[in-house]
């Protein structure tokens, strides 16, 4: 297992489960706000994320989390695992405000330089994840459904750790 793809609403937890997958495997992570975003919250152009996007996926060892789903299709052909974070609107909102909260001012490391945490964006936020909760579920959910790799769902905390774990082992075991 060489290329990991992980998808989820907002507030579920992808950046901090590629992290920890990263950490666990030795994988390097990709972050999908570093793609999208540039300096000064300067969204990148469709096109320009598109390539990126690709140059990102070609790459031989990945973990890949995030969205710009018009590149899930190439993506998903490439990756050996589908992590699908499904986590209920009400945590995911409660986990970005939160965010927003203890990291106000900062510029996180899985963020493109220059973006730094900010509250005026908080309530357009908060609104897109109660507004496509569903629709995004079922574009997540098509997705997997298309997948010739394993899927794995996590519906909580516990799924993630435990997953993390599983590949943490398996990667020991292949470094012996």
């Amino acid at each position: 297992m060489q290329r990991i793809m992980i998808v989820g609403q907002p507030g579920s937890g992808k950046s901090h489960l590629a992290a920890a997958l990263g950490e666990a495997t030795g994988l390097p992570v990709i972050h999908i706000d570093r793609i999208h975003w540039q300096p000064g919250w300067v969204e990148r152009s469709p096109a320009e994320k598109t390539r990126l996007c690709g140059e990102a996926e070609a790459g031989e060892r990945w973990i890949f989390e995030g969205g710009h789903s018009t590149t899930w299709p190439s993506r998903l052909a490439r990756a050996d695992l589908l992590v699908w974070l499904d986590r209920p609107a009400l945590l995911r909102g409660w986990r970005v405000v939160r965010r927003a909260a203890t990291q106000l001012g900062r510029t996180r490391p899985d963020m493109a330089e220059g973006c730094p945490e900010r509250l005026r964006s908080l309530p357009g936020f908060i609104h897109y994840i109660v507004t496509t909760r569903h629709s995004q579920r079922r574009k997540i959910a098509r997705l997997a459904e298309t997948a010739t790799c394993p899927v794995v769902l996590l519906r909580s905390d516990a799924d993630a750790a435990a997953l993390c774990e599983r590949l943490r082992l398996q990667f020991a075991t292949k470094a012996v």
